[in-house]
Protein backbone atom coordinates (compact mmCIF):
# COMPACT_ATOMS: atom_id res chain seq x y z
CA UNK A 1 0.00 0.00 0.00
CA UNK A 2 2.89 2.21 -0.89
CA UNK A 3 0.80 4.32 -2.88
CA UNK A 4 -1.56 5.05 -0.70
CA UNK A 5 -1.29 8.57 1.72
CA UNK A 6 -3.69 10.19 4.00
CA UNK A 7 -5.17 13.29 3.07
CA UNK A 8 -6.57 16.21 5.52
CA UNK A 9 -10.40 17.16 4.82
CA UNK A 10 -11.43 17.97 1.39
CA UNK A 11 -8.49 15.74 0.27
CA UNK A 12 -6.22 18.52 1.12
CA UNK A 13 -2.43 17.75 1.38
CA UNK A 14 -1.04 20.63 4.03
CA UNK A 15 -2.46 21.84 6.94
CA UNK A 16 -1.37 24.66 9.78
CA UNK A 17 -2.05 24.85 13.57
CA UNK A 18 -0.95 27.09 16.26
CA UNK A 19 -0.25 26.28 19.96
CA UNK A 20 -0.17 29.27 22.72
CA UNK A 21 0.31 28.67 26.34
CA UNK A 22 -0.72 30.29 29.96
CA UNK A 23 -3.81 32.59 29.20
CA UNK A 24 -2.61 36.34 28.90
CA UNK A 25 -4.24 38.98 27.83
CA UNK A 26 -2.04 39.24 24.72
CA UNK A 27 -3.82 36.02 23.19
CA UNK A 28 -6.84 38.64 22.53
CA UNK A 29 -4.81 40.03 19.93
CA UNK A 30 -3.13 37.07 18.46
CA UNK A 31 -6.78 35.78 18.02
CA UNK A 32 -8.09 38.91 16.08
CA UNK A 33 -4.97 38.41 13.74
CA UNK A 34 -5.52 34.41 13.70
CA UNK A 35 -9.17 35.01 12.78
CA UNK A 36 -8.92 37.65 9.70
CA UNK A 37 -6.30 35.24 8.18
CA UNK A 38 -8.23 31.94 8.69
CA UNK A 39 -5.87 30.22 11.32
CA UNK A 40 -6.83 27.94 14.10
CA UNK A 41 -5.44 27.25 16.90
CA UNK A 42 -4.69 25.89 20.76
CA UNK A 43 -4.86 27.72 24.03
CA UNK A 44 -3.25 26.10 26.94
CA UNK A 45 -4.57 27.36 30.61
CA UNK A 46 -3.46 27.17 34.02
CA UNK A 47 -6.53 27.38 36.06
CA UNK A 48 -4.80 27.63 39.06
CA UNK A 49 -3.04 31.04 37.71
CA UNK A 50 -6.14 33.43 36.85
CA UNK A 51 -5.66 36.53 38.14
CA UNK A 52 -7.26 38.06 40.37
CA UNK A 53 -10.30 40.39 39.53
CA UNK A 54 -9.52 44.04 39.71
CA UNK A 55 -5.36 43.06 38.82
CA UNK A 56 -3.74 45.60 37.75
CA UNK A 57 -0.32 45.16 36.33
CA UNK A 58 2.37 47.42 37.06
CA UNK A 59 3.59 49.60 33.44
CA UNK A 60 5.89 47.50 31.54
CA UNK A 61 4.43 44.19 32.88
CA UNK A 62 4.32 41.81 29.53
CA UNK A 63 3.24 37.99 31.13
CA UNK A 64 -0.68 39.47 32.10
CA UNK A 65 -2.50 36.68 33.07
CA UNK A 66 -6.03 37.03 32.34
CA UNK A 67 -8.64 36.85 34.92
CA UNK A 68 -10.93 33.66 34.84
CA UNK A 69 -13.76 36.11 33.82
CA UNK A 70 -11.96 37.28 30.70
CA UNK A 71 -10.64 34.15 29.87
CA UNK A 72 -13.90 32.73 29.17
CA UNK A 73 -15.29 35.86 27.26
CA UNK A 74 -11.84 35.56 25.10
CA UNK A 75 -12.34 32.28 24.40
CA UNK A 76 -15.80 30.95 24.26
CA UNK A 77 -17.23 31.21 20.71
CA UNK A 78 -14.01 32.40 19.11
CA UNK A 79 -13.55 28.86 17.60
CA UNK A 80 -10.01 27.97 19.19
CA UNK A 81 -9.45 24.78 21.45
CA UNK A 82 -8.42 25.02 25.47
CA UNK A 83 -6.35 22.61 26.61
CA UNK A 84 -4.58 21.74 29.54
CA UNK A 85 -1.39 23.40 30.95
CA UNK A 86 -1.13 22.06 34.05
CA UNK A 87 -3.03 24.44 37.58
CA UNK A 88 0.24 26.14 38.51
CA UNK A 89 2.62 25.43 36.32
CA UNK A 90 4.57 23.22 37.80
CA UNK A 91 8.33 21.03 36.84
CA UNK A 92 6.07 18.09 36.18
CA UNK A 93 8.96 15.96 36.61
CA UNK A 94 10.16 16.84 39.45
CA UNK A 95 7.26 16.13 41.21
CA UNK A 96 6.00 12.11 42.95
CA UNK A 97 3.28 10.93 40.04
CA UNK A 98 0.30 11.19 42.36
CA UNK A 99 0.59 15.19 42.42
CA UNK A 100 1.63 15.52 38.78
CA UNK A 101 -1.31 13.41 37.90
CA UNK A 102 -3.00 15.75 40.58
CA UNK A 103 -1.80 19.29 38.85
CA UNK A 104 -2.76 17.79 35.63
CA UNK A 105 -6.52 16.30 36.23
CA UNK A 106 -7.64 19.44 38.49
CA UNK A 107 -6.81 21.46 35.51
CA UNK A 108 -8.65 18.98 33.34
CA UNK A 109 -12.04 19.42 35.39
CA UNK A 110 -11.30 23.38 35.97
CA UNK A 111 -11.35 23.51 32.19
CA UNK A 112 -13.71 21.26 31.31
CA UNK A 113 -16.40 23.06 33.83
CA UNK A 114 -15.80 26.53 32.56
CA UNK A 115 -15.58 25.53 28.84
CA UNK A 116 -17.32 22.66 28.13
CA UNK A 117 -17.01 19.58 26.30
CA UNK A 118 -14.39 16.98 27.18
CA UNK A 119 -10.95 18.48 27.11
CA UNK A 120 -7.97 16.07 26.23
CA UNK A 121 -5.30 17.91 24.63
CA UNK A 122 -2.26 19.88 26.81
CA UNK A 123 1.23 21.36 26.76
CA UNK A 124 3.78 19.98 29.06
CA UNK A 125 4.80 23.22 31.33
CA UNK A 126 8.34 24.33 30.22
CA UNK A 127 8.15 22.13 27.81
CA UNK A 128 9.66 19.40 29.94
CA UNK A 129 8.69 15.34 30.73
CA UNK A 130 9.72 11.84 31.00
CA UNK A 131 8.05 8.37 31.10
CA UNK A 132 6.95 9.27 34.73
CA UNK A 133 4.99 12.35 33.41
CA UNK A 134 4.17 10.70 30.06
CA UNK A 135 2.49 8.11 32.12
CA UNK A 136 0.57 10.42 34.31
CA UNK A 137 -0.70 12.48 31.12
CA UNK A 138 -2.17 9.09 29.61
CA UNK A 139 -3.33 8.35 33.19
CA UNK A 140 -5.66 11.24 33.14
CA UNK A 141 -7.18 10.90 29.53
CA UNK A 142 -4.83 12.96 27.66
CA UNK A 143 -4.11 12.01 23.90
CA UNK A 144 -1.47 14.37 23.21
CA UNK A 145 1.00 16.96 24.62
CA UNK A 146 3.22 19.42 23.19
CA UNK A 147 6.55 19.84 24.09
CA UNK A 148 8.69 22.89 23.48
CA UNK A 149 11.23 20.70 20.65
CA UNK A 150 11.57 22.18 17.45
CA UNK A 151 11.79 19.56 14.46
CA UNK A 152 11.54 21.68 11.68
CA UNK A 153 9.69 19.21 9.92
CA UNK A 154 6.70 18.70 8.52
CA UNK A 155 5.30 15.22 9.52
CA UNK A 156 2.35 13.44 11.16
CA UNK A 157 3.58 13.17 15.04
CA UNK A 158 4.79 9.13 15.50
CA UNK A 159 3.73 9.90 19.65
CA UNK A 160 0.96 11.88 20.38
CA UNK A 161 2.27 12.19 24.14
CA UNK A 162 5.78 13.74 23.33
CA UNK A 163 4.20 15.95 20.56
CA UNK A 164 7.01 17.99 19.08
CA UNK A 165 6.19 21.03 16.63
CA UNK A 166 7.33 22.64 13.79
CA UNK A 167 9.60 25.44 15.19
CA UNK A 168 8.95 28.44 17.58
CA UNK A 169 7.74 31.54 16.14
CA UNK A 170 10.81 33.61 17.30
CA UNK A 171 12.88 30.77 15.01
CA UNK A 172 15.63 32.38 12.79
CA UNK A 173 14.37 29.59 10.40
CA UNK A 174 10.73 30.58 10.57
CA UNK A 175 10.06 32.17 7.39
CA UNK A 176 12.69 29.82 5.40
CA UNK A 177 10.54 26.71 6.98
CA UNK A 178 7.31 28.56 5.46
CA UNK A 179 8.36 29.15 2.17
CA UNK A 180 9.65 25.60 2.32
CA UNK A 181 6.26 24.52 3.50
CA UNK A 182 4.53 26.57 0.73
CA UNK A 183 6.93 25.59 -2.13
CA UNK A 184 6.89 21.94 -1.45
CA UNK A 185 4.18 20.38 -4.02
CA UNK A 186 5.61 17.03 -4.46
CA UNK A 187 5.14 15.55 -1.09
CA UNK A 188 3.30 12.76 -0.98
CA UNK A 189 3.26 12.37 2.60
CA UNK A 190 0.28 14.82 4.20
CA UNK A 191 2.15 18.01 5.54
CA UNK A 192 1.49 19.72 9.12
CA UNK A 193 3.35 23.07 10.36
CA UNK A 194 3.03 23.34 13.85
CA UNK A 195 3.71 27.16 15.31
CA UNK A 196 4.07 27.62 18.92
CA UNK A 197 4.72 30.02 21.33
CA UNK A 198 3.55 32.63 23.81
CA UNK A 199 1.80 35.53 22.87
CA UNK A 200 3.27 38.02 25.85
CA UNK A 201 6.47 37.54 23.71
CA UNK A 202 4.69 39.60 20.59
CA UNK A 203 4.59 42.37 23.37
CA UNK A 204 7.69 42.45 24.87
CA UNK A 205 9.81 41.55 22.19
CA UNK A 206 7.93 44.53 20.08
CA UNK A 207 7.84 42.40 16.67
CA UNK A 208 3.82 41.95 16.28
CA UNK A 209 4.68 42.63 12.95
CA UNK A 210 6.23 38.89 12.66
CA UNK A 211 3.17 36.97 13.44
CA UNK A 212 1.13 39.14 11.07
CA UNK A 213 4.10 38.62 8.28
CA UNK A 214 3.00 34.58 9.27
CA UNK A 215 -0.50 35.06 9.14
CA UNK A 216 -0.29 36.71 5.59
CA UNK A 217 2.13 33.70 4.23
CA UNK A 218 0.56 31.22 5.86
CA UNK A 219 -3.17 31.97 6.05
CA UNK A 220 -6.06 32.19 3.86
CA UNK A 221 -4.78 29.48 1.64
CA UNK A 222 -8.18 27.98 0.15
CA UNK A 223 -5.55 24.59 -0.12
CA UNK A 224 -4.32 24.15 3.51
CA UNK A 225 -6.68 22.83 6.16
CA UNK A 226 -6.63 25.02 9.14
CA UNK A 227 -7.14 23.31 12.73
CA UNK A 228 -7.24 23.14 15.99
CA UNK A 229 -4.32 20.50 17.49
CA UNK A 230 -7.08 18.12 18.67
CA UNK A 231 -9.12 18.68 15.43
CA UNK A 232 -5.31 17.50 14.06
CA UNK A 233 -5.43 14.70 16.13
CA UNK A 234 -8.80 13.32 16.25
CA UNK A 235 -8.27 13.41 12.00
CA UNK A 236 -5.23 11.02 12.34
CA UNK A 237 -6.28 8.87 15.12
CA UNK A 238 -9.76 8.41 13.07
CA UNK A 239 -7.58 7.49 9.88
CA UNK A 240 -5.44 5.12 11.41
CA UNK A 241 -8.52 3.06 12.05
CA UNK A 242 -9.15 2.31 8.28
CA UNK A 243 -9.58 -1.06 7.47
CA UNK A 244 -8.07 -2.39 3.65
CA UNK A 245 -8.78 -5.22 2.22
CA UNK A 246 -5.54 -7.82 1.99
CA UNK A 247 -5.01 -6.81 -1.73
CA UNK A 248 -5.36 -2.86 -1.16
CA UNK A 249 -7.90 -3.11 -3.57
CA UNK A 250 -10.54 -2.06 -1.18
CA UNK A 251 -10.97 0.15 2.29
CA UNK A 252 -13.71 0.51 5.10
CA UNK A 253 -14.32 3.33 7.28
CA UNK A 254 -15.61 1.87 10.56
CA UNK A 255 -15.43 5.92 12.30
CA UNK A 256 -17.60 8.76 12.53
CA UNK A 257 -15.61 10.98 10.35
CA UNK A 258 -15.34 11.70 6.83
CA UNK A 259 -11.89 10.23 5.89
CA UNK A 260 -9.99 11.35 2.64
CA UNK A 261 -6.70 9.42 1.08
CA UNK A 262 -5.17 9.93 -2.02
CA UNK A 263 -4.05 6.50 -4.16
CA UNK A 264 -2.08 6.96 -7.23
CA UNK A 265 -3.24 10.30 -8.67
CA UNK A 266 -6.94 9.47 -7.47
CA UNK A 267 -8.37 11.25 -4.45
CA UNK A 268 -10.79 8.84 -2.22
CA UNK A 269 -13.59 10.07 0.06
CA UNK A 270 -14.43 6.99 2.41
CA UNK A 271 -17.60 8.49 4.66
CA UNK A 272 -18.55 6.37 8.00
CA UNK A 273 -19.27 3.37 7.41
CA UNK A 274 -18.54 3.25 4.24
CA UNK A 275 -16.41 0.40 1.98
CA UNK A 276 -14.86 2.45 -1.48
CA UNK A 277 -13.32 0.20 -4.16
CA UNK A 278 -9.96 1.81 -5.57
CA UNK A 279 -10.57 2.16 -9.54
Amino acid sequence: MADIHMRFPQGKVKAVTLSYDDGVETDAKLIEIMHKSGLKGTFNINSGLYAAEGTVYPKGAFHRRMTRRQALELYQGSGMEIAVHTRTHPYLEELPESLCVEEILADRKSLEADFGGMIRGMAYPYGTYDESVVRSARQCGIVYSRTVNSTHGFGIPENWLTLHPTCHHTDPELFGLCQKFIENDRQMKPMLFYLWGHSYEFERDDNWDLMEKFAALMGSRPDYWYATNMEVYEYAAAYRQLVFSADASKVMNPTNTVLYLQRKDKIYTVKPGETVAFA
